[in-house]
């Protein structure tokens, strides 16, 4: 199967809320012949996700607007509008936003995938999330938590 060229416009996507975070998600496995997936996630402050590694993806946060604290591998760091994070597979990272305002981020996931995760777990209830559903959910795809 051969990749199709796509114009996404600014607003364009399929919407997904994602346990409260609002994610967007531009290209997926079939836009880019499994190759990578493109979303764009808005979080509000004072959230993120734990310490957790893929065992199927590599992950860069280019974070757009805001700031995020990043914890990859032994590494943290504060990262600011334009500044990105790069999680290779296998290495724990965790992010939590900082500051007053909310983070938009863009996220290339390579080999694509992780973008059905994401619809899967858009179907659970946002608040409080069940940690064992999402848990298992995450598991399928390769996902956990540490």
């Amino acid at each position: 199967m051969t990749a199709i060229p796509k114009l996404v416009p600014a607003a364009a996507g399929t919407p997904l809320n994602v346990l409260g975070d609002q994610v967007l998600v531009k290209l997926t496995g079939q836009d880019t012949n499994a190759q990578f997936a493109l979303t764009e996630q808005v979080n509000k402050p004072g959230t993120g996700l734990p310490l957790h590694l893929h065992t199927q993806e590599d992950e860069t946060f280019l974070v757009l607007e805001g700031q995020v604290e990043f914890v990859i591998g032994a590494d943290s760091s504060i990262v600011e509008a334009g500044g990105l994070a790069y999680a290779p597979r296998g290495t724990a990272h965790s992010f939590r936003v900082v500051g007053d305002t909310p983070v938009r981020m863009l996220i290339h996931i390579s080999p694509a995938g992780l973008e059905n995760m994401f619809q899967e777990l858009s179907q659970l209830p946002a608040d409080p999330p069940d940690v064992a559903q999402v848990a298992a959910i995450c598991g399928r795809y390769g996902v956990s938590f540490v």
